[in-house]
């Protein structure tokens, strides 16, 4: 189970009269308990799985103009100098440059990355999540080593936007 469908089993339970929800995989268990107005989520896993990040981000280009403080989705992309965007981390796990060990890495220092291209892959809990690009440019600098862990919007690639 990713962490979409569980945020799309919250919304239902929130929407529902389910009072509680409890579903087990393998080494995989979540509760999910409604309280009037609030939504309680319990994930238990071996203690040598990455914990479930707590929100999602986007990674977007920013806006040039910008009168209020930044949203969720602008701080995911930030920008360095004229024309570089930061690309950040939209969730806590190990950070991996290519699909496998014998695939070549999804981008390189110098790749031209297009929205909906595949960047790299984040693990959390067993599940390998693909971090699609969601900005135009060129990758100027590759800022987390293989197989590294990364934490919630932490900077991974500098890109060069046009």
């Amino acid at each position: 189970m990713d962490f979409r469908q569980i945020q799309e089993l919250i919304k239902m339970i929130n929407k529902s009269n389910i009072g509680e929800l409890s579903i087990e995989q393998k080494d995989f268990k979540l509760t999910i308990k409604q309280k009037e107005d609030a939504v309680t989520q319990v994930v238990s896993a071996p203690p040598f799985s990455m914990p479930m990040p707590v929100a999602p981000a986007q990674i977007t280009a920013p806006q040039t103009t910008q009168a209020a403080a930044p949203t969720e989705k602008q701080k995911a992309a930030t920008p360095t100098s004229s024309n570089n965007t930061i690309v950040r981390s939209p969730m806590i796990g190990t950070f991996y440059r290519k699909p496998s060990p014998d695939k070549p890495d999804f981008v390189e220092q110098g790749t031209i990355i297009t929205p909906g291209k595949v960047i790299c892959v984040i693990e959390a809990m067993k599940l390998f999540n693909e971090i699609e690009s969601e900005i135009s440019g060129k990758v100027v600098k590759i800022l987390v080593e293989d197989a590294s862990p990364v934490e919630f919007d932490q900077p991974l690639f500098e890109v060069e936007t046009a």
